[in-house]
């Protein structure tokens, strides 16, 4: 089957063709390990997982690289203020590499929870420092870079063509009023190594045949696509904030250094937003997965809810829509938990979910066919296909729940009970209503009221 995938390089739907035949070279920017990483960017992770699943799914052996950021991301895309690692450090009285290291742990946890699939190779910035000193010098012999007061610069003047990925126009590489120039050729010059203002105030610092400093964030990916996937690849991933400076300059520094096409398709993921506005870390107020799970959500919930808008459309987040979207995967999980196992295989079902999902990652039809699926009375073959279907879901659809209710549900019925001794009839089928909603069925009986699960 032909997977067809957006290909923001041409800005067309292309049906993938991969360099070597049932092999995928896949590269995901990563996070920036200096605090907690948001639902906003978890979105970006779970988009990316999706991709591996139904490349995987179509039978292509995936070989995955995920970088992970604990040196050289400057607080500014215009090189300058603090490296965010640095600024953690300093701010918690830590070691940068402590900083680093634990929030490199709690982005691994919730990539379990959220049953993310760990890339087959994780990539620190900081273990491959001499690589991407090479690939540098390797630049600067092609003479790509200049010197100023403060580091070494890629000069994008010299690179034909840099607006490709971004479609900037030509003045682009002209001062503007926005971004000051200050030692700079062209206001979209990037630094490569960035010099150390005094020796021994930074944590991270290395020598190198350019002097004392540190290496830039862009150059760090290009380095290790390169080590691991090659000079040339199959797919690089990312956010769509990346498109304008990180992944243009990606793409820069790696054809310049090497003359040949960096990577053959390139996928970005949209914002996770809040009243149509982007959501980030700068504005506060934005939900981790644990602050979720101390909401009484589930984290593969949020995941269900991430499949209602396709990757590349922005998806418009707050509490309600995300308690809507819990109760919806509850009641999908109580139907198929009722469903009878005839080890068969529905294949008409099956097509249309393998149309969907190769159509570009066209998640929200995939989870309208499985609804589709299991709602339909004479359909055969429903839990071997719904088996097939979570291999790309990754929901646990099939996982037999505890019979167990949470603490607000418990309390939630007690208030219910209050109400009805006091005759507040009312608001005692208020609670019934919004306990239905969130698959709880309540039965009023002699012995007391008792609890089940919604089957529909």
């Amino acid at each position: 089957m032909a997977v067809k995938l957006y290909n923001t390089l041409t800005r067309k739907k292309e049906i993938f063709k991969p360099i070597k035949k049932n092999h995928v070279g896949l590269y995901s920017c990563g996070p920036t390990v200096y605090w907690y990483q948001h639902i906003g960017n978890l979105r970006s992770y779970i988009f990316s997982d999706i991709l591996k699943r139904v490349l995987e799914y179509n039978k292509y052996k995936v070989k995955h690289v995920m970088n992970v950021t604990d040196v050289g991301h400057l607080t500014s895309d215009a090189n300058t203020g603090e490296d965010k690692i640095e600024k953690a450090a300093k701010k918690e009285g830590k070691r940068a590499e402590d900083i680093a290291n634990f929030y490199w742990k709690v982005f691994r946890n919730d990539f379990k929870k959220l049953n993310i699939i760990e890339p087959d190779i994780w990539s620190k910035a900081i273990d491959h420092i001499k690589e991407q000193i090479a690939l540098i010098k390797k630049l600067e012999k092609k003479g790509y870079t200049y010197k100023t007061s403060d580091g070494i610069y890629f000069n994008t003047a010299k690179f034909k063509n840099y607006s490709k990925l971004a479609k900037l126009k030509k003045e682009g590489l002209k001062a503007g009023a926005r971004i000051k120039l200050g030692e700079k050729k062209n206001k979209t010059d990037f630094v490569l190594w960035k010099f150390s203002e005094k020796s021994g105030v930074r944590q991270q610092e290395w020598k190198s045949p350019f002097g004392l400093g540190f290496p830039g964030w862009h150059i760090e990916c290009s380095a290790m696509c390169m080590k691991y996937l090659g000079d040339n690849f199959d797919i690089h991933t990312g956010g769509i904030d990346h498109i304008p400076v990180h992944h243009t300059n990606e793409i820069a520094q790696s054809e310049a250094a090497t003359g040949k096409k960096f990577v053959n398709y390139w996928l970005h993921g949209a914002f996770l937003t809040s009243k149509g506005k982007k959501i980030s870390k700068s504005k506060g107020g934005l939900y981790t997965i644990s602050e979720l799970e101390e909401k009484e959500f589930r984290p593969l919930s949020y995941k269900y809810f991430t499949f209602t808008a396709h990757y590349r459309s922005p998806l418009n987040f707050d509490l309600k829509a995300l308690e809507s979207a819990q109760n919806s995967h509850k009641r999908l999980k109580n139907i198929i938990s009722e469903i009878k196992d005839d080890n068969k295989l529905n294949k008409t079902y099956l097509k249309k979910f393998e149309n969907a999902i190769n159509n570009d990652l066209d998640m929200p039809s995939a989870i309208s066919i499985l609804w589709q699926l299991v709602r339909d009375k004479k359909a055969q073959g429903k839990v071997k296909t719904i088996k097939e279907m979570d291999k790309v879901f990754g929901l646990d659809l099939l996982k037999k729940e505890r019979s167990k209710i949470s603490d607000n549900i418990k309390n939630l019925i007690k208030e219910r009970e209050d109400a009805r001794k006091v005759k507040d009839f009312k608001k005692a089928d208020k609670i019934r209503d919004k306990l239905r909603e969130q698959g709880i069925i309540l039965e009023d009986t002699k012995e007391g009221v008792k609890w089940k699960l919604s089957k529909q």
